[in-house]
């Protein structure tokens, strides 16, 4: 995907994000995660943005921690949270395409840039439909293409960190599979008592997998950040359970 289309979503992720939070009420619970409710949600989200902004705009090349979002409540921090949101959009706009800052997974990218970008089209979608699922009633739906690509990224880049919990006492094989994505919307997953190492594409022999997670590629986005079931399982489903167990970021 271009920068563009990752700016399009992350702008439009984030209006429905404070319009669901709006609705919902900052006191209302966040299913996926019950220890939230829809104030933390926006407090995280929104200094996620900024830390985010900063990195890009000021081009830090170490690692900084995250802050903490305000003390503010209600109608405030919705405020602050689209303040924050329109900060990150605008300086991804403007910032050079040559821009050289931190990043923190080895996904693959073309450019510190694209890579925010990517980052936080991804983090504002989750939390996006967290504040929906806080409010109640349809969710928005996610685009095919966009939900592969965010797989892709979770997958290759935050699960081939060292700090993945996905590990097996045993070698096993996962397979994942997208089934509205085409034919490179499949990754196989190799697990083991280090961090996994996952291929993309038709590659081996489908044999060899010992376990399978597919769906359309939203519900198997959303799935896989556990925000809702696989939508299919064949195989060992100690691996689906697994994976809900040891996968959270």
């Amino acid at each position: 995907m271009e920068i563009t289309e990752y700016l399009r979503t992350l702008d439009r992720e984030g209006r429905l994000l404070a319009g669901a939070a709006e609705e919902a009420g900052t006191g209302a619970e966040v299913p996926a995660c019950p220890e939230w409710r829809v104030r933390d949600l926006l407090r995280h989200t929104g200094a996620v943005h900024r830390w985010a902004a900063a990195f890009v705009a000021e081009q830090h090349t170490a690692a900084r921690p995250v802050g903490d979002g305000p003390d503010l409540d209600g109608a405030e921090l919705v405020a602050w949270y689209r303040d924050s949101h329109r900060l990150l959009v605008d300086t991804l706009a403007d910032a050079p395409a040559d821009a050289r800052c931190w990043t923190f997974h080895p996904a693959p990218c073309p450019s510190p840039l694209v890579f925010w970008a990517r980052r936080q089209a991804h983090e504002t979608t989750v939390h996006r439909h967290d504040a929906e699922a806080a409010r109640g009633g349809t969710v928005s739906p996610i685009a095919p293409d966009f939900a592969v690509d965010g797989m892709d990224e979770l997958l290759r880049g935050f699960h081939a960190r060292p700090r993945s919990r996905v590990r097996t006492e045993e070698p096993r094989v996962l397979r994942i599979r997208a089934v509205d994505g085409g034919t490179d919307a499949v990754w196989t997953v190799r697990l083991s008592d280090q961090p996994p190492v996952t291929s993309r594409g038709e590659s081996g022999d489908p044999e060899d997998a010992e376990a399978e997670l597919a769906g359309p590629a939203g519900e198997l986005y959303l799935a896989l950040w556990n925000r809702g079931p696989v939508p299919s399982v064949t195989g060992d489903r100690s691996l689906a359970a697994l994976w809900r167990e040891r996968s959270g970021i």
